[in-house]
């Protein structure tokens, strides 16, 4: 019989469930790590919350776990390369806490807009301040929501219900999509930022989303804005946040996640115009309950029957295939991962063709990681293996495979993915080497021999004399060391291409630099 354990305080309805499926199951939260490390290899599988912290060498000494279950969204207290190594899968359930978080920050919109903290207090102290705590009405007013995304959806459909208008920035949505949701999508944040009441954020906290609410976005803001902050601490600088707040640039914000948490100390608690909260964005009774049916239903189907749902490691593939795949699926995430990095636009397709041995594979766990690694750059934390083709479905965003027997250029085993947006169109191209490494062989259909690995420099250019020593010299003079030098062209003084493998990162200033040298036409960092 498969065993599981509870190491964290959960609902009790997920013990039910486990029992309910013939699964058994010990509730023993609070476990010390020596303790944890002595009970693991008594189970099959362990849900966990955030309390418990699943280190390699807790993984490791788990010789019977198959799965570990984490009832809510973030996974940082699991060492997941040590359980991919260790051939243990990792599910969390993503989507238990959706509308509790868009109610918390329905409830940070309406608080801050009527100062509904500071009226409390003051009326607790007998003061009767009416005309102290005048408000602003929602009516009528633009929202400005960047990720637009399960929960970013839900909000959008409770501000409609206001009465709001809805002006949305999410480079990952297509012109349809946002149709579908009745919101007017803008390409450009400087365009965003000016047209917007109330600006909630619901992103991931990724280097393009760290700061992006920072203070030369709150100097193009209309004078009284409101900012909600349910998603991730660091998308908001809370240094500018504070002095805008402070001048009156910013109405009153609403913040229930902060850079540091647990937050004990911050210039923002002595403001009366900003509502703050716990990070209590999953802290209902309903979405405990629901985040532990779920996980419970999870880690027992996969016991059971062998289902993967919303597995953050590995794509849902038998025993048997994984040895074939395992190389392929390396290849997708780089392959996914390279374009996911260039795109800044509004993804309309993607096609996926496998030519030669590789067509004759399983190919649904392949593209469902290339989709993943494709998506993951700008998507809510939520995307993984198995949800990234709903997610894609739900964003508009048309995904179709070709399979080839034969592969028109010669290789053993190609995989080519042809992504279009509304402004462009990438092709990227790749295959094993002969130790099963990861290539990538051509680029927007020009040739090239390059290793997807570190960081790698992506630059577009018309061919010219002079502009490779050009190039490397800005590197160099940066203190950039340049490990590999990858170069295609279509023809003398045609399009022409660089991928340059760096040992380090490229600050900004260095990589507007590259962009002024002539005939250069993008520069992109790609990190793997």
């Amino acid at each position: 019989m498969a065993k599981v354990l509870i190491s964290d305080k959960m609902s009790p309805e997920a013990e039910q469930v486990f029992r309910s499926r013939g699964v058994e199951v010990d509730y023993l939260p609070g476990l010390t790590p020596d303790e944890l490390k002595k009970k693991l290899p008594d189970y099959d599988g362990i849900a966990i919350r955030s309390a418990t912290k699943l280190t390699q060498d807790l993984i490791q000494a788990a010789t019977r776990l198959k799965v570990i279950g984490r009832a809510g969204i973030g996974v940082d207290n699991v060492d997941i390369p040590a359980a991919s190594k260790q051939g243990v899968i990792v599910m969390n359930a993503p989507f238990g806490n959706s509308v509790t978080t868009a109610e918390q920050t329905m409830a940070l919109m309406l608080g801050a807009a009527r100062h509904i903290p500071a009226a409390t207090a003051s009326t607790r102290l007998g003061k009767w301040e009416k005309n102290g705590f005048m408000g602003r009405e929602l009516a009528g007013k633009t929202l400005g929501i960047i990720g637009t995304g399960n929960i970013g959806s839900l909000v959008i459909d409770r501000c409609k219900g206001m009465k709001m208008a809805i002006l949305a920035y999410d480079p990952f949505i297509s012109k349809a999509k946002a149709l579908d949701l009745g919101i007017e999508l803008v390409e450009n944040l400087d365009d965003f930022w000016p047209r917007v009441d109330v600006l909630t954020v619901h992103a991931p906290l990724t280097p393009k989303t760290r700061h992006i609410i920072n203070g030369d976005a709150f100097a193009k803001m209309k004078k009284g804005v409101i900012v909600i902050n349910c998603a991730r601490g660091g998308i908001v600088d809370e240094t500018a946040l504070y002095e805008a707040l402070k001048s009156g640039k910013v109405f009153a914000a609403g913040l229930d996640v902060f850079e540091k948490e647990p937050a004990k100390e911050n210039p923002l608690f002595g403001l009366d115009n900003v509502v703050l909260t716990p990070h209590l964005g999953a802290s209902t009774s309903e979405a405990q309950i629901k985040v532990a049916v779920q996980i419970a239903e999870q880690i027992s189907d996969y016991l059971l029957k062998g289902t993967v749902q919303n597995a953050l490691n590995i794509p849902a593939v038998s025993e048997n295939e994984l040895p074939a795949l395992r190389p392929f699926l390396n290849l997708a995430d780089k392959l996914g991962t390279t374009l996911g990095q260039l795109t800044e636009t509004g993804v309309q397709s993607i096609e996926v063709t496998y030519e030669g041995e590789v067509a004759a594979l399983n190919h649904k766990p392949i593209t469902n990681t290339l989709l993943n690694s494709l998506l993951t750059p700008m998507l809510e934390i939520g995307v993984n293996l198995v949800n990234a083709p709903l997610i894609a479905k739900e964003r508009g965003i048309v995904v179709s495979e070709v399979i080839r027997s034969q592969s028109k250029k010669g290789f053993t085993s190609l995989i080519s993915v042809s992504l279009i947006t509304e402004k462009r169109k990438r092709c990227v191209s790749g295959t094993l080497s002969y130790d099963q490494r990861p290539r990538v062989v051509s680029m927007n259909e020009i040739p090239i021999e390059a290793t997807p690995e570190g960081n790698l420099l992506f630059v577009a250019n018309q061919d010219s004399p002079g502009l490779i020593g050009r190039v490397g010299t800005i590197l160099g003079e940066a203190g950039i060391n340049i490990a590999n030098f990858h170069l295609g062209r279509t023809h003398q003084g045609g399009s022409a291409i660089a991928f340059i493998n760096i040992d380090q990162d490229v600050p900004k200033g260095i990589m507007e630099q590259l962009l002024q040298v002539p005939n250069v036409l993008e520069v992109k960092l790609v990190r793997y």
